[in-house]
């Protein structure tokens, strides 16, 4: 059922932003900051990891699910640093995430040779 869960909530999002990019003249980025501070704002009220406990990947692959990250990371950060916790805490649960993004890309395309668009 877990990946029952996952797909479904995982896909309800996709659609839903499709949506926002089809019937609104929201550019792709700003959707994207949308999604990461509506995870961050939902992670802030404890409200996104019951729903991560439910969907699972679902929910954590979106990014949604990297403001979340950013935010418990913030809140980690908070508790063991005080104030300067802040401006740290995020950029330590992110960087993980971030840096395998970076070098994952980087070595597809050492496999693809990508081309510059004409």
């Amino acid at each position: 059922m877990e990946y029952v869960n996952a797909f479904w909530v995982g896909g309800l999002i996709c659609a839903l932003v499709q949506i926002l990019m089809e019937k609104t003249k929201l550019m792709p980025g700003r959707i994207m900051v949308l999604l990461v501070c509506t995870g961050a704002v939902l992670s802030f009220f404890n409200l996104y990891q019951p729903f991560m406990d439910f969907a699972g990947s679902g929910a954590a692959v979106p990014l949604a699910g990297f403001g979340h990250v950013l935010m418990k990371g913030v809140k980690k950060s908070i508790d063991s640093e005080g104030f300067m916790g802040i401006f740290s805490g995020g950029f330590k649960a992110g960087a993980v995430g971030c840096a395998s993004a970076l070098i994952f890309a980087y070595l597809a395309s050492l496999v693809c040779r990508p081309k510059m668009k004409d």
